[in-house]
């Protein structure tokens, strides 16, 4: 079992991507229970980023309305789950990123359950809008919270294995928003996943009233610090700018691109939509892998080797799904993706909870904001190229495209250790 509580033996700074601000210890507590919670409260909300899309047609009949105009759903949770990540930061580094998490939590339980009640698709879709700015707060404070509590030597592990629960929310929400849909209407799917945010909600206050970690708020009191200055704080660091930089072209990249496999391989090979379905559940598949051997990864491969490893992987399977003749080749491509994603990605994690110890809540929300971003410029830029030249110009460019950032970032990582 994997310890996470912080042990009080100093930092060896030639292991951190820069030097950390002398910063107080956490109190005393169990970071793996706080923690724990912290990864089922990820799993409800990624759950619900996802379990609209095939919820989409029982919405549009109910509403008497078409799947296009429906989808506003969808749209609008996307545009305020990602867009809320550009303020939220310095409010979790004043009052604490555990009770700010815990209360928009709570906020976001009564905004599904109002999700499910909702008696006209107008209502529906603010409400939607209501839980995506509520769930926005959730994983990049926990990000940072982990950053708080857990020291860079042991972080990208226990990242990863937080990861699990977003992975599995993610399988969990496409899941129930098919099979329950079906069975039982979209409003159930919405009520049951009330019911879990509203679980996660209790565990997290009870964590707040007996587990002293979750008070930890390692940004010390900065002279002149205001809501701007956290922001100045972030954005003047190269190395920070470097990283928000890099995950929105990986987010372009790679989403850009996986966005468009289904529809390739359907057009390509005439595959159903059930069976694409099925193949594109291996990139979770993927990505648990990566959440369940991340502590031997990591010690094997060190965070250069996993970046520079994600990034070859996902070139490779990027181009076999570009030329590939047999279609049973794609679901091994798309389980690459998915782990070669999360080599990759989970060490610009780990990197981002470093990069502003002191303002570690808004360099997080920054990060993870950039990356919804990129995934919704790749969207549309991926749209442009698959309509007019097909899906195989889009799966090399991101093979390029991600390559390159992989080979970078490793090289920037040995460089800044060494």
């Amino acid at each position: 079992m994997i310890s996470w509580v912080r042990k009080p033996a100093p930092h060896r700074e030639s292991t951190l991507p820069d030097k950390e601000t002398i910063l107080p210890a956490p109190p005393s507590g169990s970071a793996t229970r706080a923690i724990t919670l912290l990864a089922v409260a990820a799993f409800a909300v990624q759950a619900m980023v996802r379990v609209t899309d095939s919820l989409l047609p029982q919405i549009a009949a109910d509403f008497s309305t078409t799947v296009g105009v429906a989808s506003i759903v969808v749209t609008a949770y996307l545009l305020a789950h990602g867009s809320v990540q550009l303020v939220i930061g310095p409010i979790g580094d004043r009052f604490g990123k555990y009770l700010c998490l815990s209360i928009a939590t709570a906020i976001a339980a009564m905004l599904v359950l109002a999700c499910a009640l909702a008696p006209s698709l107008s209502l529906l879709v603010a409400a939607r809008f209501g839980s995506g700015l509520a769930a926005g707060w959730i994983v990049p404070f926990a990000l940072a919270f982990v950053g708080d509590v857990i020291p860079y030597e042991r972080r990208q592990q226990v990242i990863g294995t937080f990861l699990s629960g977003q992975i599995l929310g993610q399988m969990f929400g496409q899941a129930a928003g098919g099979a329950l849909g079906d069975y039982f209407g979209w409003r159930t799917v919405f009520l049951l996943l009330a019911g879990m945010i509203a679980l996660a909600t209790v565990g997290l206050f009870y964590e707040l009233w007996r587990n002293p970690i979750t008070h930890a708020s390692r940004a010390p009191a900065r002279k002149g610090a205001g809501f701007v200055a956290d922001y100045i704080v972030v954005l003047r660091s190269p190395w920070s700018r470097a990283l928000i930089a890099l995950v929105f072209i990986e987010a372009v990249a790679m989403f850009g691109a996986f966005g468009y496999v289904g529809a390739d391989l359907h057009a390509r090979f005439g595959v159903s939509f059930t069976v694409v379905g099925l193949f594109v559940g291996f990139f979770a598949v993927g990505g648990l892998i990566y959440s369940m051997s991340v502590g031997r990864l990591v010690a094997h491969f060190g965070p250069a080797g996993l970046a520079a490893g994600g990034g070859v992987m996902l070139a490779v399977a990027y181009v076999i799904l570009a030329v590939e003749q047999v279609v049973w080749l794609a679901p091994l491509a798309i389980l690459c993706v998915g782990l070669g994603f999360y080599m990759l990605h989970n060490t610009l994690q780990t990197n981002a909870t470093q990069m502003t110890p002191e303002a570690r809540g808004t360099a997080v929300s920054i990060f993870s904001a950039a990356l919804y971003l990129g995934q919704t410029a790749g969207a549309a830029l991926g749209g442009l190229i698959f309509d007019r030249y097909t899906a195989v110009p889009v799966f090399l460019g991101a093979a390029v495209v991600l390559l390159a950032s992989g080979l970078w970032f490793a090289r920037e990582i040995k460089r800044r250790a060494g």
